[in-house]
C-alpha cells in the first residue's frame, strides 16, 4: 500500500468511527478538548520509544500520535472549519515559507544562521496574526511542561538581551536562590517555600539552556536513571530474601552503589 493509499484508509477508519449512525460511540462522544490530553500522552509515548531505541515501538507509536491529528482534522471538518488536507497544505507552506534557502532564491545557510532566520520569521508571523502584540514572551504556550515552558521563556528573553552573559552569573544566581529558600526552611511557610522552589527550579531550566541541554528530556532521563538503580537496589535486596523496608538506609545506600558501579559510564 503506497502512502496515499494508507492515509486515505486512515481517514476513512477516522470517518467511520465518527459516523452518526454506524460509528463508536466512545469516538463520537469526544471534542477538542477532550482528546487533547491523549494528544499530548501520545507525543511523549513518541520521546520514550525514541529514548528506547526500539524502531518498531518508534513506528507504533509515531501512528498513534498521526492518529490524533487525523481526530483532531475529522472534528474540524464535521464543524465545517477546516480538514486534513487543509492542515496538511498549511504546513507545507509554513516549511516553504520558513526556508527560502531550500525552496527559494536565499543563499545558503548553516545551522546557526538558520535558527536566528527561523526565530526572526516565526516572530514576523507571530506580529502578523496579532499586531497588538508586544512582548517579546507572546506565544510561549500555557499548556507546555512547566520546564519546557520555562526554558522557552528565559530563551526569548535571551533574545533581547535579557540574560547572564556568562555560566558564572547563573551559577551565582543559583547560589542565591537556594540560600533563600534554605532561609524559609524555619518558618515552613509553605506559600514562600513553593515561591522560592519555583525561582530555584526556574534558574535550573536558565542553566539547562546555556548548557545546550533539554531541561525536560535532561530530567526525564534523570527519572529513568533514578528508576534502573532502585529497582537494581530491590533486586540485590530480593536475591537476599528481603524488601527495601526490611534494610536500613545504610543498606539500601550500599546496594545502590553497586548498582550504580556496575553501570557502565555515560
Amino acid at each position: 500500500m503506497t502512502a496515499e493509499e494508507s492515509l486515505r484508509s486512515l481517514l476513512d477508519v477516522m470517518a467511520r468511527l465518527r459516523d452518526p449512525a454506524r460509528g463508536c460511540p466512545w469516538d463520537r462522544a469526544q471534542t477538542f478538548r477532550t482528546i487533547a490530553p491523549y494528544t499530548i500522552e501520545e507525543a511523549y509515548e513518541v520521546a520514550q520509544a525514541i529514548e528506547g531505541g526500539d524502531a518498531a515501538e518508534l513506528r507504533d507509536e509515531l501512528g498513534d500520535l498521526l492518529f490524533q491529528v487525523v481526530f483532531h482534522a475529522r472534528m474540524a471538518e464535521e464543524a465545517g472549519m477546516f480538514d486534513f488536507a487543509d492542515v496538511a497544505t498549511a504546513i507545507s507552506t509554513k516549511m516553504e515559507r520558513r526556508h527560502p534557502h531550500v525552496f527559494g532564491a536565499s543563499a545558503p545557510r548553516d545551522e546557526a544562521a538558520q535558527n536566528v532566520a527561523w526565530e526572526a520569521q516565526k516572530a514576523a508571523e507571530r506580529a502578523a496574526k496579532a499586531p497588538e502584540a508586544s512582548s517579546a514572551l507572546d506565544g510561549v504556550a500555557v499548556t507546555l511542561p512547566a520546564l519546557t515552558r520555562a526554558q522557552k521563556l528565559s530563551a526569548r528573553a535571551a533574545r533581547v538581551g535579557f540574560d547572564w552573559p556568562s555560566l558564572d552569573g547563573v551559577f551565582a544566581k543559583l547560589e542565591e536562590e537556594v540560600a533563600e529558600l534554605r532561609a524559609e526552611l524555619p518558618a515552613g511557610n509553605s506559600d514562600r517555600l513553593a515561591d522560592e522552589m519555583g525561582d530555584l527550579m526556574f534558574v535550573m531550566a536558565n542553566l539547562c539552556r546555556k548548557l545546550g541541554l533539554d531541561s525536560e528530556a535532561t530530567l526525564r532521563a534523570a527519572n529513568a536513571k533514578f528508576t534502573r538503580r532502585f529497582q537494581g537496589m530491590e533486586a540485590l535486596l530480593a536475591a537476599e530474601g528481603r524488601a527495601p523496608s526490611e534494610a536500613s538506609l545504610d543498606e539500601m545506600e550500599d546496594r545502590w552503589r553497586v548498582v550504580k558501579a556496575a553501570e557502565p559510564s555515560p
